[in-house]
């Protein structure tokens, strides 16, 4: 059942979303994928900005003019393409989240804990990625590969 423009009731809840807004990401997307430029040299365990734009449904956009949103990168496959998880500050309790702390270069923590969506989990091109922001700990990486497993049927 619809509730006017952009809502949808699930279960019982009315849930408003967000007109997206193809049109603004195309372009950039353009650019990302005719870029000549090399791609960044990334590591696991790292968190990075990146590009994940303008998305159906559910799905994790990104935010702002460059549809950015920090993902944690979960598997290397090659210098091209990883796995990668997006955060968000949204702090929520249940089986396919996961928050921690992000540590810096020099090893301080942010103040604010992040938030791994793991049912967001996806395959991501280097184009896609803007700048590193930090990284997650051995113990937490070790933490969320465990429970990204125990989503798997």
């Amino acid at each position: 059942m619809r509730f006017g423009c952009g809502s949808v009731v699930i279960y019982g809840i009315i849930i408003f979303m967000m007109e997206k807004d193809y049109r603004r990401w195309t372009p950039l997307k353009e650019t990302l994928n005719n870029a000549d430029e090399p791609r960044l040299f990334f590591h696991e365990r790292e968190i990075w900005y990146c590009h994940l734009g303008e998305n159906i449904g559910f799905e994790q956009d990104g935010q702002d003019d460059l549809f950015l949103q920090p993902v944690v990168i979960i598997r290397k496959f090659n210098n091209e393409i990883l796995w990668g998880v997006p955060l968000t500050r949204r702090k929520k309790d249940l089986p396919f989240y996961f928050a921690f702390f992000i540590h810096s270069e020099t090893g301080a923590q942010d103040e604010e804990q992040s938030t791994a969506i793991l049912s967001q989990m996806r395959l991501i091109d280097a184009k896609r990625l803007r700048r590193m922001i930090g990284y997650i700990s051995e113990k937490d990486i070790t933490i969320l590969k465990k429970k990204l497993k125990a989503l798997l049927p």
